[in-house]
């Protein structure tokens, strides 16, 4: 059976993404900083929502032309795909981008591992995949949904590497697990307390929750994640939580770390109905 072209189906939006940000009070951190002459943004779970991508992309821009000049990284934390209408989209827009200037770093996050793991024909990750948004996922990679309803489970691997392109495939089983820059570690979901941070496994920097959550105390470094959704960004002293459900609010978050300083872009709320709301 050939092989079809890596083009995304065009997805059906319910309203447009108008382009907005909303600014914070800037907020010093003196325990917390990036390297002098810097500037980091740091985008929160896509899901699909390749609207909101567009429109943080160009709020970014918008941000740096207004700033002196800095050596710029910009942090995607995961999780670009199900739920939302167009991963494929998503997923070829951020393997591709190039903004000169900027350094583009991606992590992997849960939805990633479920895909490419489902993808081998493992099965509890293809019942996984299947509950947490992976119909559109696959709608989005030219699947029709009769097609996907009548699929048996023993076969949806075999239509995944079908439909989805290698290279995307390559590119996402290629992304990491955590990055550092000065007093900042940037992880899809979180880490484990009390566990020195090169030494964090990676199933718990895209999967872990409470015991994340729940933990007060400080980390070794800060901890900037996405993977539990909130409806604004959880700014505290020892973590940053960026993930505001943008696969069905439209807000689309990100944190810009420069010095000492953070503050935050986020795009327009534009709800769509939701693709999946089971599991994060």
């Amino acid at each position: 059976m050939p092989r079809p072209t890596p083009i995304c189906a065009a997805p059906q939006l319910k309203s447009p993404m108008p382009l907005k940000s909303f600014f914070r009070n800037p907020k010093t951190r003196p325990l917390g900083s990036v390297p002098a002459g810097s500037r980091v943004y740091a985008v929160g779970d896509i899901h699909g929502r390749l609207d909101c991508l567009e429109a943080m992309l160009a709020l970014i821009v918008e941000d740096r032309a207004h700033r002196d000049p800095a050596d710029t990284t910009l942090i995607f934390l995961g999780d670009f795909v199900d739920r939302g209408p167009d991963s494929c989209g998503v997923v070829e827009r951020v393997r591709t981008l190039d903004i000169p200037g900027v350094d583009i770093r991606a992590l992997k996050g849960n939805h990633e591992e479920i895909l490419l793991s489902a993808a081998e024909n493992d099965r509890s990750s293809l019942g996984l995949f299947d509950r947490v948004g992976g119909k559109q996922t696959m709608l989005s990679y030219g699947m029709t949904e009769d097609e996907y309803d009548h699929v048996a489970l023993s076969e949806l691997a075999a239509l995944m590497q079908h439909h989805i392109p290698p290279a995307h495939m390559k590119y996402l089983a290629g992304l990491g697990d955590h990055i550092s820059i000065g007093d900042y570690r940037f992880v899809h979901a979180g880490i484990r307390p009390g566990i020195a941070f090169d030494e964090q496994r990676g199933s718990d920097l895209r999967w872990i929750r409470r015991e994340f959550l729940d933990h007060s105390g400080s980390h070794d470094g800060i901890i900037v994640h996405g993977h539990t959704i909130t409806e604004e960004p959880v700014d505290l002293p020892h973590r940053v939580g960026i993930d505001t459900g943008a696969f069905v609010s439209g807000r689309l978050t990100t944190l810009v770390l420069e010095g000492s300083e953070r503050r935050f872009l986020s795009t327009c709320p534009s709800a769509i109905t939701p693709a999946s709301a089971d599991l994060k």
